[in-house]
């Protein structure tokens, strides 16, 4: 079983403001607000991004505003200035970011090539990846159906006994996949949902931590970026708990201690469906047009 992260939780409060003591003398409080410009935010966002504000707040700590722009089909410059733009408008201020710079400069994943670079090169080195040529076709045709939605699949296996990684100079071409532990228990204490574990093998299979169209994949991405700005606690939804099983042991692999995590409770529609970006009722910005106030949003968020 893989060893828990350092934990300093306590009682889950139900609203995810105030269900965990942190102790300060362990590393100052470094959080984060890392949206992806691939549409505009919506009432889930802006809960996490409360909570993820409001314990930043409660420790005395720094919140670090993180563009994860990774994606160049999906990601829109139209998209980016809204983010800024919502989120200061409910209230949120951040104090390093791509607007305001840092100490871990620069904020937007798009420019932090080199970092993601390197942290493939050494998981390589570790024997920790393998390269994948399998189409999507025969992924389709092969893979298990997907645990839950938006899930990647369990990959079959078809290239996982390639020994030939350190021929290759170069992540572009292929997928890279990490190799997980089969039979193997990841456990974590989230700050607010408690106790999880997932198995690897079981629960998630070989997960691709570089894409063939050369892009880096967020797994490996947003594991680079928290160590390397120094995040000591990751807020987001729980839509994510297995990413972050994931996450943990990516960071074993790369001899790199992990950040707490906090997964918010997820906002869903009237359907009982988590919100994602095609919900644009549910946009801060369609709330901001319609003539909803910040304070009602704010509230709406953490409500619902």
């Amino acid at each position: 079983m893989l060893g828990k992260a350092q934990t300093r939780r306590g009682s889950p409060s139900g609203d995810g403001t105030t269900s965990s003591k942190y102790n300060p003398s362990v590393s100052s409080y470094r959080g984060r607000l890392a949206p992806s410009p691939t549409g505009f935010l919506h009432l889930g966002h802006a809960r996490t991004f409360l909570v993820a504000a409001k314990r930043a707040n409660q420790f005395g700590g720094e919140l670090i505003f993180r563009n994860e722009d990774l994606d160049p089909d999906r990601c829109r410059p139209e998209y980016v200035s809204a983010m800024y733009d919502d989120l200061r408008w409910i209230g949120l201020q951040w104090t390093e970011g791509p607007d305001c710079g840092g100490p871990y400069a620069p904020y937007s994943q798009s420019q932090r090539r080199d970092l993601y670079l390197k942290t493939w090169k050494a998981l390589r080195d570790a024997g920790s990846l393998y390269p994948c040529t399998c189409s999507r076709k025969e992924l389709a045709m092969a893979a298990t159906a997907p645990n839950d939605i938006d899930d990647e699949p369990i990959y079959p296996g078809k290239c996982r006994e390639r020994a030939d990684a350190s021929s290759f100079d170069s992540p572009a071409s292929v997928n890279w996949r990490f190799r997980v532990p089969d039979g193997e228990k990841i456990s974590f204490d989230d700050q607010h949902l408690g106790p999880q574990t997932f198995v690897a093998g079981h629960d998630f299979g070989d997960f691709v931590v570089w894409r063939r169209d050369d892009v880096p994949a967020y797994q490996l991405a947003v594991v680079a970026d928290d160590h390397a700005m120094k995040i000591t606690e990751a807020v987001r939804g729980a839509d994510l708990l297995k990413s972050t099983a994931r996450q943990l042991l990516l960071y074993r692999a790369l001899g790199l201690a992990a950040p707490e995590f906090y997964h918010c409770d997820l906002v869903r529609d009237e359907a009982g469906v988590r919100l994602a970006k095609r919900h644009d009722a549910l946009s801060i910005r369609y709330l901001r047009q319609s003539g909803c106030t910040a304070e009602q949003v704010r509230e709406r968020a953490l409500q619902l």
